[in-house]
């Protein structure tokens, strides 16, 4: 096998190239890469078909090309390889369904000694991960290589070619098919992803419509600036998202823009995957770039190297992209094009790449084993002033990944430990409230039997106070542990008869603080839709908070009044001045901390009266306290 590249600029292509090196060989596999126009590529193959009209020709449009060592632009390279025993097969499909024309293609190349397919797809309209898959349908163990074409960063139309024939859409191909042929691929990602994960929320197929609670176009201005989602796709290719797929890094590059704000991606996205922004580690790909090369493949004495290379590598370092092609060129003669798009073989599945270089080796010589070396590393190289300060700019941008992943991982320790602290406190306080109440209950009911025997005792009249303050606190402590839980179907409840009998139930609590209750209603009857659980703890802790703060030898008034479809519930007595009312409903808060209690029974009242809308009325001055409770929908 022998490969031989040539540039076409404006002298004949007859000038250029020396058919009669060619006209005995009888398989021809001839790669056109344009950077410049349709008619340009089709004047070529004119002259291909009519000079070698035994060889197999596919073309694709750029966005650079690649000629041994030289990198160009707007250029076109043609490279012809002969073969002694390879024979080559072409096809194209044009359907308008890109897992079709995959299908297609691969039933029409694939032998039984089919070693590798070279396939160009249109870039502006495939989706490549769909093609691919129809590859894979038909045949998921030949080794697939080539790329999406592209148009010099225009994403307005690509073209392919086969043989003479020209496609604005669909994917052209060639198989090689050989016994004796040796055929290698690998790959070079080196993009690094940065910052925090996020979560593709919306997407169909290649279009994504919500990343993280954004549309794409936001989600890229928020974290790349208003300029590059602006200019997207042409700018920010550079900047794709990376998820990992089959154990490799994928990336996914914008190739289209959408008015609504969702954008296409080069390859498919799926709901629920989590990616992360991507930068080029110019570190790293500066690095020696045939070790993955080196680490897969037994090829010694390569014949030939084609390479399909992302053109976001070229644009994010046009002065150094040589450096990372001409180590391939030493080792072999060297040919390819800077793609939208990559495809590689990887694990028996063919996948689409994004900012990756792929190379694709092949030898005939079946004496073939590793022994690849290369004269001067890489990093041995003298690099530019440019090169060291993009070198400095991702070693900066790494270690701040590193360091804020190193910080994220050691907040989500943090996180899961208070949360086990948190989990492990609402255990014992749900284990503690409920072995409480068995000896609470036990202590009542003997109180009571004790009473009814032996008639009333002023000791234990002040264990039964006590032990009703302790039952109020016990029903607060449970209602927050179990809130979650807390059946919320709503009762007709007679709001008159519940506070009237919740005033029974604390009356010997106000004798013993020496104040007394007087409940006044106006109406026998106030009918709410309410939850019975929840009203009680408005009921019990404003009652139990009267008796604790009212003055000594006062009475508690406690009054209920309709008034338009609303009951008001009120409760006043005299007792000091509340200081701060903002804070009276917070958590903890105590004014007297001579007063028993945790400071937790209004918040509690706050958080269910929020909860069932029910407004709150606050009054206070010198020696003087009235809180009102507003009730809506009163039957």
């Amino acid at each position: 096998m022998k490969t031989f590249t040539y540039t076409i600029n404006d002298k004949p292509i007859e000038k250029i190239i020396d058919f009669s090196m060619f006209e005995n060989e009888k398989n021809i596999l001839i790669q056109i890469f344009c950077g410049q126009t349709k008619e340009k590529l089709k004047n070529i193959l004119d002259v291909i078909t009519k000079k070698l009209p035994q060889a197999i020709c596919i073309g694709s449009s750029t966005d650079g090309e690649i000629s041994n060592d030289t990198i160009t632009t707007n250029s076109t390279i043609l490279s012809i390889s002969t073969f002694e025993k390879t024979t080559i097969k072409a096809a194209y499909s044009n359907s308008e369904n890109c897992f079709s024309n995959g299908v297609e293609l691969a039933n029409k190349l694939c032998t039984q000694t089919t070693k590798a397919i070279i396939a160009f797809s249109d870039g502006a309209t495939t989706n490549g991960e769909e093609f691919l898959n129809g590859i894979n349908f038909v045949n998921n163990k030949v080794i697939v290589s080539g790329g999406m074409a592209a148009d010099n960063a225009n994403f307005t139309q690509t073209f392919i070619s086969c043989q003479n024939k020209i496609l604005t859409k669909g994917a052209v191909g060639v198989s090689l098919n050989s016994e004796e042929l040796s055929v290698c691929n690998a790959f070079n990602f080196n993009w690094s992803p940065i910052g925090i994960e996020h979560v593709i929320e919306e997407v169909v197929g290649n279009r994504v419509y919500k990343i993280s609670g954004l549309t794409p176009l936001d989600f890229y201005e928020k974290y790349l600036g208003e300029y590059v989602a602006r200019s997207l796709p042409a700018t920010g290719i550079e900047f794709p998202l990376i998820l990992q797929k089959n154990k490799i890094p994928i990336a996914r590059a914008v190739i289209a823009k959408h008015e609504d704000g969702s954008l296409s991606f080069a390859g498919n996205l799926h709901k629920g995957d989590i990616v992360k922004l991507g930068f080029g580690n110019v570190e790293l790909i500066l690095n020696n770039p045939l070790k993955s090369l080196l680490n897969k493949c037994a090829i010694n004495e390569t014949q030939s190297i084609f390479i399909y290379t992302c053109m976001a590598r070229r644009r994010y370092m046009p002065s150094l992209i040589d450096i990372e092609i001409k180590p391939f060129s030493k080792i072999a003669p060297t040919v390819g094009f800077f793609t939208y798009g990559e495809f590689f073989h990887n694990r028996e599945n063919n996948e689409l790449l994004n900012q990756t270089l792929t190379v694709l080796a092949l030898t005939e010589n079946p004496n073939s084993n590793l022994d690849l070396k290369i004269e001067t590393p890489i990093h041995q190289e003298k690099l530019s002033e440019h090169a060291r300060s993009l070198q400095a700019l991702t070693n900066l941008i790494q270690q701040s990944s590193r360091d804020y992943n190193e910080q994220s991982e050691k907040l989500e320790k943090g996180n899961k430990y208070a949360q086990n602290l948190i989990e492990s406190q609402k255990q014992f306080l749900k284990h503690a409230v409920h072995e409480t109440n068995t000896p609470l209950s036990v202590i009542m009911g003997n109180i009571e039997m004790f009473e009814m025997e032996n008639g009333k005792n002023k000791y234990l009249s002040n264990i039964e106070v006590a032990m009703k303050n302790i039952f109020s606190i016990y029903d607060d402590l449970s209602y927050l542990i179990k809130k979650d839980q807390v059946n919320s179907a709503i009762h007709k409840i007679n709001i008159v008869d519940f506070v009237r009998s919740r005033i029974d139930f604390f009356t010997s609590s106000a004798l013993k603080f020496k104040s007394n209750f007087k409940f006044q209603s106006l109406k026998d009857e106030i009918i709410l839709n309410f939850n019975e659980i929840k009203l009680q703890r408005i009921v019990d802790n404003n009652l139990t908070n009267a008796i604790k703060y009212t003055l000594p030898n006062e009475t508690i008034f406690v009054r209920l009044s309709e008034f338009n479809s609303e009951c008001h519930f009120t409760i006043e007595s005299r007792s000091k001045q509340i200081l701060d009312p903002q804070q009276i409903f917070e958590e903890y808060y105590r004014e007297e901390l001579s007063a028993e209690g945790f400071g937790l029974g209004l918040n509690l009242v706050k958080r269910i009266c929020s909860e069932e809308n029910v407004g709150i009325r606050l009054e206070s001055g010198e020696n003087f306290a009235s809180f009102t409770y507003i009730f809506k929908g009163v039957l």
